[in-house]
């Protein structure tokens, strides 16, 4: 990537957290004030930087623009589907994807192929928030309130003798896959399946949605089924990375 190219987003990344000095944008791109200024110039003219009534530089309306146009024109369900195929026919297992969505985890894709676990799930249905892997992969990391909103509808309904049914043991589970990163569905809705997910990211490090792997529990026990856990981690990030999401530690390690 050319290296104007490169300080120019970086500019657009640092002054959309808020209007900032051309002296901060000057050491947050580690160069001479000249430097940082031609940029912006050149930024500015385009419509992509504007400068307030106090001299610090904001993201441009012209950006804002592009911005709602790139909106109008994305599709969540689109850009995730390819990549669920691709898993599904790298693990020959059914592949859903779900979405948090007034008060609600709603599913919005799945892959079955051939000689898969069909499930009894819905494109459009709701996800029974204290068994699935979707909903504890999404739960664990949405923020308070956002999480306490969907779980005022979880009913923990007993269905297996491995299902969760108490707020306080779904939310112990719940730390427990936020630190671990995934989460799991171990025959807990019915004792036929079992499934392993994980969280998608978006430009905002929000989770936006998950991506489970399901399998028959005689196909696949949830120790095999843990074997698919790169697979999927590398799905999820990939679909985070469209998304916008940048690991937090990358700017640091490209650095060094």
């Amino acid at each position: 990537m050319s290296q104007t190219v490169s300080r120019a987003i970086d500019i657009l990344e640092y002054c959309s957290e808020h209007p900032r000095e051309l002296r901060e944008i000057a050491a947050e791109l580690g160069v001479h004030r000249t430097t940082a200024l031609r940029i912006l110039q050149t930024m500015s003219a385009a419509g992509f930087v504007r400068k307030d009534d106090f001299g610090r530089y904001g993201v441009g309306f012209r950006l804002a623009g592009l911005a709602q146009s790139a909106i109008n024109q994305f599709d969540l369900r689109t850009v995730v589907h390819p990549y669920i195929v691709r898993l599904s026919e790298a693990t020959n297992h059914t592949i859903q994807f779900a979405v948090p969505q007034e008060g609600h985890i709603v599913y919005v894709d799945k892959i079955e192929p051939v000689q898969s676990i069909s499930l009894n799930t819905t494109i459009g249905g709701f996800v029974v928030l204290h068994t699935a892997g979707v909903s504890k992969a999404i739960l664990a990391n949405l923020d308070i309130p956002a999480r306490d909103h969907i779980l005022a509808n979880a009913t923990f309904t007993s269905y297996t003798p491995n299902t969760i049914t108490t707020k306080r043991e779904f939310l112990e589970r719940l730390t427990t896959v936020k630190e671990r990163g995934w989460a799991t569905d171990e025959g807990e809705f019915d004792v036929v399946s079992n499934c392993i997910a994980a969280p998608v990211w978006d430009h905002n490090e929000r989770v936006t949605g998950a991506i489970s792997i399901t399998s028959f529990r005689e196909k696949a026990d949830i120790t095999e089924l843990v074997k698919n856990i790169d697979d999927l981690l590398d799905t999820t990030t990939a679909i985070s990375r469209e998304l916008g999401w940048r690991p937090r530690n990358e700017d640091a390690t490209t650095e060094a």
